[in-house]
């Protein structure tokens, strides 16, 4: 599948069939990541695998919207430096899990980001240091609809082209 293919393909996927994803698929996804762009090659995230279920309830609880977590074979959390001191990392983590996502559906894998609204009990959780923060994590698993990735339009698709892309200046007709 070409990178254009996994674009058009790639959807918010929060039903998993549960079913652990293979060991060379965490590592494929895990790669994808690494190999993000960052800053001046900072590369300032570490990622944390988790499958235990009770991990993931745990984290669900932390997010607004993240009910789903416990249901996970996969969630990675993305680790950076303070993302208000270093404002850049939260851009270079997005990178890094846009590298994920679409790492996962060459694979035949859904992904979803799962902002952590009250991230605090997430360090005594996970175990990670004091001067690092966790704000996001992503969800990963085999599609309960295989469907999902098909590539037709849905409804609440992608707004058109010309309302979103402005050329040398912002357009006021599109305003």
């Amino acid at each position: 599948m070409n990178v254009m293919e996994a674009i058009r393909r790639k959807r918010a996927v929060r039903s998993f069939r549960y079913e652990p994803l293979p060991r060379e698929v965490i590592e494929q996804i895990l790669y994808a990541g690494r190999r993000a762009q960052s800053s001046k090659n900072s590369q300032p995230w570490h990622f944390i695998a988790i499958q235990n279920r009770e991990t993931l309830t745990a984290l669900s609880k932390m997010a607004d919207c993240g009910s789903y977590l416990p249901d996970t074979p996969l969630a990675v959390a993305i680790v950076t430096p303070d993302p208000v001191a270093h404002y850049w990392v939260m851009f270079d983590a997005g990178q890094a899990a846009a590298n994920m996502q679409l790492a996962g559906v060459e694979l035949g894998v859904g992904s979803c980001i799962v902002t952590l609204h009250r991230p605090e009990p997430s360090r005594e959780l996970l175990s990670y240091p004091e001067d690092m923060h966790l704000r996001m994590l992503l969800a990963f698993g085999y599609p309960a609809d295989p469907a999902v990735f098909e590539p037709a339009s849905r409804p609440g698709g992608r707004r058109p082209i010309d309302e979103v892309v402005h050329f040398e200046h912002w357009e006021a007709e599109k305003a």
